[in-house]
């Protein structure tokens, strides 16, 4: 199950690979630095809410693990409902967004303008993204990991083809890049939205029905959904003022850490692949108030997740120069990225166990916890960030980076005992706060 999810997931930053190439191949510096910039406010963005992913997989797997199929489908209309509303709501305040964000980043004129063109058009696909989200975390609660890989790639695969057509062919630049990407995530949309079809008519029909508007329902879906996110702006935080440190040394450490960071995305949404597996084995296993599986399955995933750790690790140490010239053919950029890249190439060892421990904390509903721990995590985060950038420059971004994942895993491993112990006697209740 989780080789498909993984590689779902790993095609999910490809679309901002992809725009970082197309863009890091035209030799303009500050086309490089504007596209890490709108990158980085549309990956705040999509990281804050995909509390809709991670919010929708375990009480879906819960309520199918319980047999509540009525809930399983309700499960998905409500989700799609908070996704439409939070993008349309998004949309509505693209200008107030932007206007704070670049009060926060101190970035040459030349990128600031162009990362507004890239983002005043991107904006656009917000409600489509988020909506797909929902439809991913309903798929995967299912154990359904073969829509989202198809919406995925297909997603990508859009992307690729129109962001060569309108950079190289039309010459629309960074614009053309985020025009790209709006109408890909339509695209991809509309392809989850036709499985979902084809799925509900196979579900079987539970009587008496799971009314949407169940007021205790919904009062434990934006429960949990709180409660991630703020555990997710801390997370998204840390890349925001990851990149805009970076952008205040200046246009070229900018680009070189837009390139490296990538390195992190593609570790981290292959991780999050096994992380969505334990979501979806252990909270069945929850819903069947199951604590032997759910300690057995744990076990599963994380054996499997180490090696992916590894193989990482493996393939950035041999292939990231390489993979560095894929991505940007401007040779300072090259260069520094590459003097920096042993930082890539260790991370995955410290990042695992963050990741894993997301799923199982996801699966058990035990989303306070996660909230806890990530704040702590991000506090320790700033320290190191203010006591190593003045001494060691662009290598205490990364020093802080790496604190903060150690730190997660660390804290989430403390509280496990907790967690495990609470499962056989755990019995969901639609108004439960999580804890």
């Amino acid at each position: 199950m989780a080789g498909p999810i993984v590689l779902a997931n790993v095609s999910v930053p490809l679309l901002g690979a992809v725009d970082t190439a197309v863009i890091g191949h035209l030799g303009q510096v500050h086309w490089m630095g504007a596209v890490a910039l709108g990158a980085m406010l549309f990956n705040f963005i999509y990281h804050l809410f995909n509390c809709l992913r991670m919010g929708t997989t375990g009480p879906t797997a819960q309520a199918r693990g319980a047999g509540d199929h009525a809930e399983v489908r309700t499960m998905l209309a409500r989700a799609l409902l908070f996704g439409l509303g939070a993008g349309l709501l998004m949309v509505a305040l693209q200008g107030p967004i932007l206007t704070v964000a670049f009060m926060a980043i101190d970035a040459s004129e030349q990128v600031e303008q162009h990362a507004r063109t890239y983002f005043l058009v991107r904006v656009w696909a917000l409600p489509a993204v988020l909506c797909t989200y929902a439809v991913i975390g309903w798929m995967y609660g299912l154990r359904n990991v073969r829509v989202p890989l198809v919406v995925q790639l297909g997603t990508n695969a859009v992307n690729i083809v129109l962001d060569l057509l309108f950079v190289f062919v039309f010459g629309l630049g960074v614009a053309g890049v985020a025009i790209a990407s709006v109408i890909a995530e339509y695209a991809g949309l509309m392809l989850g939205l036709l499985y979902v079809r084809r799925t509900l008519r196979t579900l079987p029909r539970a009587g008496g029905g799971s009314p949407l508007f169940d007021r205790a329902r919904w009062l434990r879906m934006f429960t949990i959904n709180g409660d991630i996110v703020l555990r997710t702006l801390c997370v998204v935080s840390v890349a925001a003022i990851f990149m805009a440190k970076s952008a205040e040394l200046g246009d070229l450490p900018l680009a070189a850490n837009q390139v490296l960071y990538l390195f992190l995305v593609f570790t981290s949404f292959g991780l999050d692949g096994f992380a969505h597996a334990a979501e979806t084995i252990l909270g069945e296993a929850v819903g069947r108030r199951d604590a032997t599986g759910f300690r057995q399955g744990r076990r599963m995933v994380f054996f499997w997740a180490g090696i992916v750790g590894a193989t990482n690790m493996l393939v950035y140490a041999l292939f990231g120069t390489a993979i560095i010239e894929l991505l940007t053919s401007i040779p300072e950029v090259r260069a520094m990225a590459a003097e920096y890249l042993w930082w890539p190439v260790l991370i995955p060892l410290v990042s695992v166990w963050a990741y894993m421990y997301d799923g199982v904390y996801l699966a058990a509903t035990r989303t306070r916890i996660m909230r806890n721990t990530v704040i702590v995590a991000f506090a320790g985060y700033l320290v190191v960030l203010h006591l190593a950038l003045p001494s060691f420059g662009n290598a205490g971004l990364w020093a802080a980076v790496a604190t903060f994942l150690a730190l997660r895993g660390l804290l989430l491993h403390l509280y496990l005992p907790r967690v495990q112990a609470s499962i056989g006697g755990q019995r969901p209740q639609p108004a439960a706060r999580p804890a």
